[in-house]
């Protein structure tokens, strides 16, 4: 079997510059638009297990002009995982629970209602398998078709260089995954979803790697681009009705269906990064 950790460690370095690089161009549209807010950033450690250490990580959050809240957090963490939610994990067992996880997380709520809210989250765990996954998708309040159509052909270029199947099996993942169903709603306008993206050996991690990378590198180049086009734009408040209940919506699919939320919670993670994802307000009709 594989020893994993040099290339956790790997991983672990990769999400963290990921993070300063989307920290850095966040901040930079806060200046733009004359604001001097920052991310403020606040690690954590997680409870240990029997065995030792259980890692930790950092939540980075601002609140700011454009960016009413945006979470960044990365975190690397490992133990075992209860028998019962063992069972639910890829490669882990009652009788095989351990796991090491490592992987950067971000939401962003915007102030004007005409900028969509976005998720981006990329990971690489580690039981008796180790696989990537992660993906990106645009939450618009008020979508324009020109923004979704931007968002997907950026993510559609990353995965074509990899494998040509990418995009159309990654964005009909997402679809499907960012579904309310007691709505009957899609959450956004999609993007991409990929998880169980095996590594086999070293050389399926090296490539599996290369496009979480760059599925990282896509976000980092379009968002900001979506942001700009947006911010300054006139709302009114019936937008703004509109966002909030929106962000209603967005709100119950996290809370209720998201992987991430039950796999931070079951884990041990930190609860206030964890919920990180929530809006700053919303309604219910």
């Amino acid at each position: 079997m594989t020893d994993w950790t040099p290339y956790t460690a790997r991983a672990k370095d990769w999400f963290e510059d990921l993070r300063t690089r989307i920290c850095d161009a966040f901040e930079a549209i806060e200046r733009e638009a004359g604001s001097d807010a920052s991310f403020e950033y606040r690690p954590w450690q997680r409870e240990a297990d029997a065995d030792g250490d259980g890692g930790g990580g950092v939540q980075g959050l601002m609140k700011g002009k454009v960016f009413e809240k945006v979470g960044v957090n990365v975190s690397t963490v490992h133990g075992t995982f209860a028998p019962e939610f063992a069972r639910t994990i890829n490669g882990a067992s009652a009788e095989n629970p351990g796991f090491t996880a490592t992987g950067i997380s971000l939401v962003a709520h915007m102030a004007n209602p005409h900028v969509p809210a976005v998720h981006m989250n990329t990971r690489f765990l580690t039981t008796t398998a180790a696989w990537f996954g992660g993906g990106a998708d645009l939450n618009p309040p008020i979508p324009y078709e020109e923004d979704t159509a931007d968002f997907h052909a950026a993510f559609r270029a990353a995965c074509s260089r990899h494998n040509p199947t990418y995009y159309d099996r990654f964005s009909k993942w997402a679809d499907e995954y960012f579904f309310i169903p007691h709505r009957g709603v899609a959450r956004g306008v999609g993007g991409i979803f990929y998880d169980h993206l095996e590594c086999a050996d070293e050389a399926a991690w090296e490539r599996n790697f290369e496009f979480t990378r760059d599925v990282g590198k896509a976000f980092l180049e379009i968002f900001p681009e979506l942001v700009r086009r947006r911010m300054n734009a006139e709302w009114t408040g019936e937008d703004k009705q509109r966002q909030l209940e929106w962000r209603g919506r967005y709100a119950e699919f996290n809370l209720v269906y998201d992987r991430g939320t039950l796999f931070g919670l079951k884990t041990g993670g930190n609860i206030d990064a964890i919920l990180m994802s929530l809006p700053p307000e919303a309604t219910w009709s």
